[in-house]
């Protein structure tokens, strides 16, 4: 006889912790996150349904299978990810288990969650700052930019999304805080906020400057003028 696990009917939702990759849609108009292992090649959104990373036709999670979000039960153990080299520039998240999941010694795998709370940490460029937004990393996932934390005074020059900002593009009530116990960033008017906003516009208007020149080095024909 094959013994079967006890079933859980919980009154309130699970909360779990994970490690994921801010993103930003190429039109930046979406903002999500991508995994740090086994998913990390399908980005996701705040409320979002995990789908079968090896693209089979079975529901998730599958006990014969891998697919599901994963997350920790101990906000110090997925905090603990974050020290290794390839995971630094990773945010950490505060997940609600949802619908049909799968628990462990150390956490879930599960069918679909939501985020609450995403924490940035400290500046990506070694300042040690506390971050007040976020810089497009070097590389990315098709159709999103991978993102990571900077401070207002190292996003000068860079196009970058403040931490409201994206929060607003992430939507359904996620919160975005700094990291090293920070208060959540205010919604407007916050000194941090509007220095990373003002260095948001500057880097944009730097672009639009950089294409305009380029645009008149080629001449109405579309060529280079001096070819």
């Amino acid at each position: 006889m094959r013994l079967r696990p006890p079933e859980e009917r919980p009154t309130e939702p699970p909360t779990g912790y994970k490690i994921a990759h801010p993103v930003l849609s190429h039109d930046g108009g979406r903002a999500g996150f991508v995994g740090v292992s086994l998913g990390g090649a399908l980005p996701y959104g705040v409320v979002d349904e995990a789908r079968c990373v090896y693209g089979l036709r079975h529901r998730v999670p599958h006990r014969r299978c891998d697919c599901g979000f994963h997350c920790v039960h101990d906000r110090a153990q997925a905090e603990g990810l974050l020290c290794t080299a390839e995971h630094r520039a990773a945010v950490l998240l505060e997940v609600c288990v949802l619908g049909a999941y799968i628990r462990f010694e150390r956490g879930f795998r599960y069918a679909r969650q939501r985020v609450r709370t995403m924490t940035a940490g400290a500046c990506a460029r070694s300042c040690g700052a506390t971050a007040a937004a976020l810089i497009e990393a070097d590389w990315g996932r098709p159709g999103w930019r991978a993102l990571q934390a900077t401070c207002a005074a190292c996003a000068r020059g860079s196009v970058s999304v403040s931490l409201a900002a994206f929060a607003r593009l992430a939507g359904e009530g996620l919160r975005v805080r700094a990291g090293h116990g920070a208060a959540p960033v205010p919604s407007g008017g916050g000194v941090d906020e509007l220095a990373a906003e003002a260095a948001f516009l500057q880097a944009r208007l730097d672009w639009f400057q950089t294409r305009l020149a380029r645009l008149e080095e080629r001449g109405p024909t579309g060529r280079d003028l001096g070819s």
